[in-house]
């Protein structure tokens, strides 16, 4: 009798990798979908802790942190008191590392130094719990020889909002964190649940971009700014007189179509940096950025931004959480951002 061996022929082995290829093509999109939400919890969950850690310093010391140790400066016309980039520049992220765990690190900090001259270099600390995987900000740093003297920052993705207005607005035009004045519970006349203290932001590679710093004050780095500027106004020359945190907060209307909302790739309204290293580049990443100049050339305002679809995780004063939109009512995120408007908005309602 003849040897009669069993198998596949080419053809059924040939069907068989075709189905299995066709199987893991409609699996792939469901896997990184659960992926992407895992990513967004983790998200989600980092900006929780951070906002409870602000609860936590406040708790302590009966006002929340301010946005930073800048320079206190006689404001004009077109500036507030507060110049981020002036001081000591240590940003809040370093003040409440206490009630985050990071003790250690905390006490690395000379806080009557510049953060361009710590001697054990905390500024360079990458922390886990301020990176969401989804922007993959880990490995980053903000380094330049001019703008930080060589030396290095490490990046994260989270940002406390500190006025609608401009960054150096920030005591004259409030938002949940001060400049050089704090700010306490009975200062947020909104109610914490309905004010905005945190949300996400995004980084680049770019070494010269400061987006995502942690241990600075500086637009999109640590701190965020809405750039409606207040209405009631009729030429830059009353600010000084009529902005102060005394009066409630009414929002012109001319500054919407040029806000920073989440996620802004709009063209007249880019994130203002010190620098803007590839602004090509920086558009095509979806993250536009300027050049600040000066005061009167230009603001210092930055949007929140994510990876994740159509908005961004943020917090409340009171510690919860929620998802902003990316198609967010413009005057409804001013109101949401500022600490004295007189008016109750529901931050459910979007």
């Amino acid at each position: 009798m003849k040897d009669r061996r069993s198998g596949f022929t080419i053809v059924e082995l040939m069907v068989v990798i075709a189905v299995i290829g066709l199987l893991i093509a409609l699996l792939l999109p469901a896997v990184q979908s659960a992926r992407e939400a895992a990513r967004r919890i983790q998200c989600r969950n980092n900006l929780k802790q951070l906002a409870l850690a602000i609860l936590g310093y406040e708790s302590a010391r009966k006002s929340y942190p301010t946005c930073g140790k800048g320079e206190d400066t006689s404001p004009n016309a077109y500036t507030g008191p507060f110049n981020p980039k002036g001081g000591q520049m240590i940003s809040w992220v370093a003040f409440v590392l206490p009630y985050m765990d990071e003790q250690a690190l905390f006490r690395q900090f000379d806080f009557q130094r510049s953060i361009l001259d710590q001697p054990n270099e905390p500024q360079a600390t990458p922390l886990r719990a301020l990176m969401c995987p989804s922007d993959e900000a880990e490995g980053r740093f903000l380094v330049d020889s001019g703008l930080t003297a060589g030396k290095r920052l490490a990046k994260g993705n989270y940002a406390a909002f500190v006025s609608p207005g401009h960054i150096n607005w920030a005591d004259i035009v409030p938002g949940a964190l001060g400049g050089n004045q704090p700010h306490a519970v009975k200062d947020i006349l909104d109610g914490t649940a309905r004010t905005m203290v945190l949300s996400e932001v995004r980084t680049r590679a770019n070494e010269q971009d400061q987006r995502g710093a942690w241990a600075v004050p500086w637009a999109g780095a640590s701190v965020l700014a809405f750039d409606v500027h207040p209405a009631r106004r009729t030429d830059y020359g009353s600010y000084l007189e009529d902005l102060t945190p005394k009066k409630a907060f009414v929002p012109y209307p001319g500054s919407f179509g040029y806000t920073q909302v989440p996620n802004r790739i709009k063209a007249g309204n880019q994130d203002m940096l010190y620098l803007c290293p590839d602004q090509a580049g920086s558009q095509l990443e979806m993250m536009p950025c300027d050049v600040f100049l000066s005061p009167t050339q230009s603001w210092l305002s930055a949007a929140p931004r994510s990876r994740h679809a159509l908005g961004v995780h943020v917090a409340f004063l009171d510690g919860h959480t929620g998802y902003l939109p990316d198609s967010v009512d413009e005057r409804t995120m001013a109101y949401l951002i500022s600490i004295n408007d007189a008016q109750s908005i529901d931050p459910a309602s979007f």
